[in-house]
């Protein structure tokens, strides 16, 4: 069990500024694509809409109801997914869960701003959370596919 002390850490001011001004904060009115993830073991839920411009996310908008960790994470995407590829959001995500998952370190370049999430790997009970804009953009960005493929 984490003491005091590394849960003050955990919960750096840097975190906190991330989790007090998270982009696209809002649902978009007529999305092409939505997705909404909920953790089991929190109750934390993140949904997301999307409009892509080809293979690009031209808008996005995220309703996130979690904690400051899920906040600073969905904030980390926000500040660099409109203009980015499924597969850019795929690296991001890819990245972020070995780090929490196998202790890799924090990616480089475009989702560098990861890393201050690299505490969290001690905190297992956080990591759903986390997650979840993360893969909701990646399902939202799926939904639009397969409502073409359905004729939607």
């Amino acid at each position: 069990m984490a003491d005091a002390a590394d849960l003050i850490s955990l919960y750096s001011k840097r975190i906190l500024a991330l989790a007090a001004d998270i982009p696209h904060a809002e649902r978009l009115a007529d999305p092409q694509g939505s997705a909404m993830k909920r953790s089991p073991l929190c109750g934390s839920t993140v949904t997301v809409d999307v409009r892509m411009d080809r293979d690009q996310v031209a808008e996005y908008g995220q309703d996130v109801k979690a904690c400051a960790l899920g906040q600073a994470s969905a904030a980390i995407l926000g500040e660099k997914v409109v203009g980015a590829s499924r597969a850019d959001l795929a690296t991001g995500r890819d990245a972020l869960r070995a780090m929490l998952k196998q202790g890799a370190d924090a990616p480089e370049g475009m989702w560098s701003a990861l890393e201050v999430l690299t505490p969290a790997k001690d905190y297992k009970n956080r990591h759903a959370s986390i997650m979840l804009a993360w893969d909701g953009v990646i399902e939202a960005i799926d939904n639009i596919d397969a409502e073409a493929c359905a004729g939607g």
